[in-house]
């Protein structure tokens, strides 16, 4: 067995260890709080809200790669109908559409998260 399998092995159980971490620390802490007598409805709050959250990923993620094609689309048209540098402008304004990108996923995020 050589230092190669070694890296995979160590891997897996680094993920494993980290999950068995969480699920039997959730565990701990949700059995002490039912013997202290807590209502058992905090639990369920959590998965509500948890629906909108993967909305809100969704929108950002969508509204990033959105002003990423429109920043290398743009990009694309400054070089080709100006004598600009393409290692200066593809980078720049691929940021800066995806920064408003995400400016208005926040702002869309926003809106949603007040339904």
């Amino acid at each position: 067995m050589g230092p190669q399998i070694l890296i995979p092995i160590s891997l897996f159980l680094m993920i494993f260890g980290i999950v068995y971490l969480i699920y039997s620390t959730r565990n701990r802490e949700r059995l002490a709080l039912i013997e202290k007598g807590v209502d058992a409805s905090i639990f369920l709050k959590g998965k509500i809200n948890g629906g909108s959250a993967w909305k809100i990923f969704v929108v950002n993620l969508a509204f990033l790669l959105i002003g990423s094609g429109a920043g290398i689309f743009l990009a694309l048209l400054i070089t080709t109908y100006t004598s600009l540098n393409d290692g200066a402008v593809y980078p720049s304004i691929i940021f800066i559409m995806a920064g408003i990108g995400l400016l208005v996923g926040f702002k869309t995020a926003k809106d949603l998260d007040k339904e």
